[in-house]
């Protein structure tokens, strides 16, 4: 066993040593955390695990990249998705633990900690799993989503890469960054002259970057529409159980303007007709293509249908 798959051993273990250390006389939040590595940078944040030497657990710590730290747009959400997915308490989400500032002023969040790998690398192996195990991962993604849009939060950024399956049958709903939720004053301004997302991405050709983000927008959030509602969640619900049935996308290029075009005008091939290693019942089949309906009104009225349908029909496995 290597020197890294001991201390990793180690952590997972809990020792007497641990739960009856004496707390020190004075706590100081601003020493509370230590022995910091490198988990994950994105675009505008950057993601460590870190030790919390006052409960003695690992953690994840979330703060924003140098040249955002004073960006009072990305600042504001960095405290939003903090703030979202402490008050987003349920089974399918990630718990908040602390929000605060570093030693410099800067904000940070962490988070529970857990070890797995995103659907993303599951479908990158898609013929490793049974078609049950993977919808059961959607099943779970959609109480989730459930759950978030009765509480008015809408996730905006449901993917593969946002959904993380770990070892002990965890399946969690990752960052609420591009979260939307609604002021309480129906004539409050609207925050949406945020930067766009798409707008970024419309000069990129990377097809990974493509895969990781446009594939899985509605047409409305493409275009903006500031009247968005829950349904482009299911829409990006439907083109994540799309690729779960087939093995690709339901749109695919490298030139971004075509694959929006696609997105916004174009339907999908029916995913029976796609299927690489499994077929899909005609139900779940059905389900998928409405969860893509360009129009919003046209699509499930709300996750609870497509929950009951995933349960209650037993799909068809059929190797091609």
């Amino acid at each position: 066993m290597s020197y890294l798959e001991t201390q990793k051993l180690l952590e997972s273990k809990i020792f007497l040593e641990d739960t009856d250390a004496p707390l020190p006389e004075a706590l100081n939040q601003k020493t509370r955390y230590a022995f910091f590595s490198a988990l994950a940078k994105g675009g505008k944040s950057v993601i460590t695990s870190c030790r919390d030497l006052h409960l003695g657990r690992t953690v994840c710590y979330k703060t924003l990249r140098s040249e955002f730290q004073n960006n009072p747009i990305e600042k504001k959400r960095l405290l939003r998705e903090a703030r979202i997915s402490a008050l987003l308490q349920h089974p399918n989400t990630i718990p908040t633990y602390e929000i605060g500032r570093d030693n410099q002023g800067n904000y940070f969040f962490t988070m529970k900690l857990v070890r797995g790998y995103t659907l993303r690398e599951l479908l990158n192996y898609r013929e490793r799993y049974d078609l049950s195990q993977l919808l059961g991962v959607v099943i779970q993604i959609a109480n989730a989503l459930a759950y978030a849009h009765s509480a008015g939060v809408l996730h905006r950024d449901v993917k593969p890469d946002n959904i993380l399956v770990g070892p002990y049958g965890e399946v969690l709903l990752l960052d609420w960054g591009m979260a939307k939720v609604w002021s309480k004053s129906p004539n409050s301004l609207s925050e949406e002259n945020e930067t766009n997302e798409v707008d970024g991405l419309v000069n990129m050709t990377g097809e990974g970057k493509l895969q990781g983000t446009v594939m899985y927008m509605s047409p409305e959030q493409i275009d903006r529409d500031v009247n968005i509602g829950f349904q482009a969640d299911i829409y990006s619900l439907g083109a994540v159980l799309y690729e779960v049935l087939t093995g690709e996308t339901p749109f695919k290029g490298k030139i971004v303007r075509e694959l929006l075009d696609d997105i916004r005008f174009r339907n999908p091939d029916d995913p029976k007709a796609v299927g690489r290693g499994a077929v899909a019942s005609d139900l779940i089949a059905d389900l998928t293509m409405r969860c893509l309906k360009k129009k919003p009104l046209e699509r499930p009225k709300s996750l609870d249908e497509i929950i009951r349908t995933l349960k209650e029909d037993q799909p068809m496995v059929a190797q091609s």
